[in-house]
């Protein structure tokens, strides 16, 4: 039987991203995503949202990207697979589990200026208003994004964890 382990959602970062290192130098990111629906409700006949939130994780230079260009607020696709991690719970004893995206490919969208990032420099200039800016290192410094990159948004893939590192 054939299965099939792919996700793709846009949303907002719920906190600004955690980067860690495994022992091999492997750079580990997690970040929270917000994902929201709209609909209409005929019933009450008014508007109404829900809110999913989902953690990922996002691995190698995709999670120094994160943690040098994104912030809490920041609009950001991700394409990945879900995995689930499982545990005992110290104080009850249970098994507990949760389901996450590994991230294998992540796009920044919006501008820098929108919806939080970094503090500093590399959070002003660029992309134009909500147009899926594209932000990449510069070599001098990056205050400003090249004219180039603010038409097509920032894709890099990852490929996962390595087969011989654990994250934590």
């Amino acid at each position: 039987m054939a299965s099939f382990n792919k996700v793709i959602l846009v949303g907002n970062l719920t906190r600004d991203p955690q980067v860690r290192y495994t022992p091999g130098g492997t750079a580990v990111a997690e970040i929270g995503l917000a994902v929201n629906r709209q609909w209409f409700d005929k019933q009450t006949n008014s508007r109404r949202e829900e809110v999913t939130f989902v953690d990922a994780t996002l691995w190698g230079r995709t999670a120094e990207i994160a943690g040098e260009y994104l912030g809490k607020g920041r609009q950001v696709l991700i394409e990945g697979r879900l995995q689930t991690d499982t545990w005992d719970d110290k104080e009850s004893g249970q098994k507990r589990s949760k389901l996450r995206v590994v991230c294998e490919n992540m796009t920044m969208l919006g501008s820098r200026s929108e919806g939080g990032g970094p503090a500093g420099p590399a959070q002003g200039g660029g992309g134009g208003g909500g147009g899926g800016g594209r932000a990449r290192p510069a070599a001098g410094g990056h205050d400003s994004e090249p004219e180039s990159y603010a038409s097509e948004p920032a894709s890099y893939d990852t490929g996962g964890p390595p087969d011989d590192e654990v994250p934590f």
